[in-house]
């Protein structure tokens, strides 16, 4: 019979200790619950940032599951409830929109695309599931920062790269821009991340009205917002197809 490999055994035991623990755990955490030296404990978890499967925290130095492993769990994608729910809405966007489709939700401080739906021309498209966005100055981040209260406190408390002379930045002119998300129940980015790619968002709500993710669209700013306005039907089809989504979640408010 063939020998299990140690070093495997060990890995995979981490990432079942950081996935059923706390949210994050720090080294010597991890060594104990595992009954490893902390040089060997220390080992492991290097591997596994270096290849994505664990972050880092670089404020508190503890680790916990990186988004790595959601690019390798389409499987797993594939039954989550939000992803599931909001395949065909989000098709159906893409197609009325013309414009890129993407699905995020809070991960760390940031935003982890869940699905992508891709812009329905023949143009050439990169895949953009189990990439990051920040929360600060992307639609969806904002969306996420204005009504769950764990993204709010992350945003408030992490640090807001000013990515374009566009970036808001400072603490209480965000709060005005969360403050108006949730006024007029989307969010908007007009080269506030990206320099010529503007994105509107809306949040999906669950049965127990819980924010469990946003939903928008990106593209040119030529195309979304032509001289600086936002199009108001791209707006009135995404918040459309959040509210469907939640709908189908049993949101119902909706």
């Amino acid at each position: 019979m063939a020998r299990n490999i140690q070093s495997l055994e060990r890995a995979a035991a981490m990432l079942r200790l950081l996935a059923g623990g706390e949210r994050r755990l720090g080294l010597s955490d991890i060594a104990s619950s595992l009954g490893l030296a902390k040089g060997t404990a220390h080992g492991i978890l290097r591997t596994l940032q270096q290849e994505g499967f664990v972050e880092q925290d670089a404020a508190s130095g503890r680790y916990q599951l990186g988004a790595e492993l959601l690019r390798l769990g389409n499987s797993y994608l594939d039954v989550h409830e939000l992803r599931a729910r909001a395949l065909v809405w989000t098709d159906d966007l893409a197609r009325s929109s013309g414009e890129s489709v993407y699905l995020g939700v809070l991960h760390q401080q940031g935003v982890l695309i869940v699905h992508h739906v891709f812009r329905p021309d023949d143009s050439r498209q990169v895949l953009e599931v189990g990439a990051m966005q920040p929360l600060h100055s992307t639609a969806l981040g904002k969306v996420l920062a204005a009504y769950d209260p764990v993204a709010h406190s992350e945003v408030m408390e992490g640090e807001r790269q000013s990515f374009t002379a566009h970036t808001v930045t400072e603490a209480e002119s965000f709060e005005g821009v969360l403050d108006l998300t949730r006024a007029r129940g989307y969010a908007a980015d007009t080269e506030e991340t990206w320099e010529g790619i503007a994105s509107v968002a809306a949040p999906i709500h669950d049965r127990r009205r819980m924010p469990v993710g946003a939903v928008g669209i990106t593209g040119a700013v030529e195309r979304v917002s032509p001289e600086g306005e936002l199009r108001s039907e791209l707006i009135a089809a995404v918040r459309d197809c959040a509210r469907a989504v939640s709908r189908d979640l049993g949101a119902s408010r909706f």
